[in-house]
């Protein structure tokens, strides 16, 4: 009976996740086009922020219960999943273009937020310490990269107007594209936590390791708001907003998230390895790598079935070796 429940709560949340992605797209939309703001910007800032909110959730209450390889193995695996399977699958769908100055300035950061995470985790090989732990120092090191992410999109937001949307936009009043934000990251959230909550279940019964959980179904589980999200972008032509949500989720996992759970309590990695490290700074190289192979500055179908089946090779390395 518990096994059919929570069934329910993953086709729940599903659907709540798949509603409030189209009305997250479509309100975020009609506010950059109503002030002038680029797609790009909204989806690095009010996307990606929102489209993380349940990572930002099951880490930080994962950190306060004192489940700290959950809340590292849920921001390592969202990276790698955001890359590998939401950019993968985006393009598959439909190839993605990616402007200039993603490749310049943009990914290049989610390269380094990768590094940055990898460098404080990994207190062994660097100090020859005991045990693999985010301090509280690297937890205030990671946030002060953020706020340096921050204030760096702030001056794009205000330097840069033009749109990156290849598709018109519906217009629509202030109050309404509010709604249609509120409702889609309330959709977004409570059908997160969800699937997350039925997934987890699921595992546990399964006698799965609290680290796989973490580093598998929790992490896909609180990345489908930005695979909908990114999803529905693509299709309603809004390449900006689709790129800008997956760059902007991962910087905003690893700097804000982990920074912040790191800073409450300090996160002991645990289960947590150099090859899962390895993978996330690849995903992001491959990231880069991609969208200047084959055809410039567009991400193929060929490339994102590619990036797919990198993510099912990690997954199954990870459910062998469990």
């Amino acid at each position: 009976m518990e096994i059919i429940l929570d069934i329910l709560f993953l086709i729940g949340g599903l659907a709540l996740i798949l509603i409030g992605a189209n009305c997250l797209t479509d309100g975020s939309a009609a506010v950059a086009k109503k002030w002038g703001v680029s797609d790009l910007v909204i989806g690095l800032t009010i996307v990606a922020l929102g489209t993380s909110a349940p990572e930002l959730v099951v880490s930080l209450m994962s950190s306060f219960n004192g489940s700290t390889e959950m809340a590292i193995g849920n921001v390592v695996g969202s990276n790698i999943f955001n890359v590998l399977m939401i950019v993968g699958v985006t393009a598959v769908v439909l190839p993605i273009k990616v402007a200039k100055t993603n490749m310049t300035n943009e990914i290049p950061l989610v390269i380094l937020s990768a590094l940055a995470v990898v460098f404080c985790a990994n207190d062994m090989l660097l100090d020859g310490a005991s045990e693999n732990i985010l301090s509280r120092i690297d937890g205030i090191i990671l946030l002060l990269f953020f706020a340096i992410f921050m204030r760096y999109t702030f001056s794009i937001a205000k330097n840069g107007t033009s749109s990156d949307s290849d598709a018109p936009v519906k217009s629509m009043p202030g109050w309404k594209s509010a709604l249609f934000i509120l409702f889609g990251l309330a959709g977004l959230i409570f059908g997160g936590q969800l699937f997350v909550d039925g997934a987890s279940n699921v595992a546990r019964a399964l006698g799965a390791s609290e680290s796989l959980i973490g580093l598998t179904l929790v992490a896909g589980g609180t990345s489908l708001p930005e695979l909908a999200t990114s999803v529905t972008a693509a299709l309603k032509k809004n390449s900006g907003i689709a790129i800008g949500n997956v760059i902007g989720s991962n910087i905003f996992n690893s700097f804000f998230i982990l920074g912040t759970s790191a800073t409450i309590t300090p996160l002991k990695l645990g289960g947590i390895t150099n090859f899962d490290m390895a993978v996330l700074v690849g995903s992001a190289l491959l990231f880069w790598f991609v969208g200047w192979f084959f055809k410039t500055r567009t991400i193929t179908r060929i490339e994102g079935a590619l990036m797919v089946a990198c993510y099912i090779a990690y997954t199954t390395v990870l459910i062998m070796s469990a």
